[in-house]
């Protein structure tokens, strides 16, 4: 597994793991502090302790920040209107990065890494979660 595609399927893997338990972690704690949602809260926490992989020691050693050549923001990503555009934003980070983490484990080199299936589970739990959530923020902003 020393190869140049094995050394960039690991970073995908890295990155897209980073960003879906990044993303929940933002969720989570909005629905935490913000809204004290204990159910939301702790549907988010079940989701990132699903949101891993094995090995991550090879995901580690694949990781390089300083070649990253995507590692800057764009404009749409250095300010938000609110913390409704921040929720959206954060589900989309999720179930974009769930979506990438289960194709790449699809491919049978990858698959000790983890299950395509459980990215799948969590992409759509994510799906019917930001609905939910979206209709709490609404509510609360009347």
């Amino acid at each position: 597994m020393n190869t140049d595609k094995t050394h960039t399927i690991l970073r995908i893997l890295d990155a897209n793991l980073n960003r879906l338990q990044e993303g929940i972690r933002v969720v989570e704690d909005i629905f935490r502090y913000v809204y004290d949602n204990k159910e939301i809260t702790y549907t988010l926490k079940q989701m990132r302790h699903k949101a891993i992989l094995q090995h991550t020691d090879l995901l580690l050693q694949a990781r390089d920040v300083e070649c990253d050549i995507a590692k800057g923001s764009i404009d749409t990503e250095i300010e938000r209107l609110d913390l409704a555009a921040i929720l959206h934003a954060n589900f989309h980070r999720i179930c974009e990065s769930a979506r990438v983490l289960e194709e790449c484990l699809k491919l049978k080199e990858y698959q000790k890494f983890g299950k395509s299936q459980t990215f799948k589970s969590l992409r759509y739990e994510a799906y019917n979660l930001h609905v939910i959530a979206n209709k709490i923020v609404d509510n609360a902003c009347k």
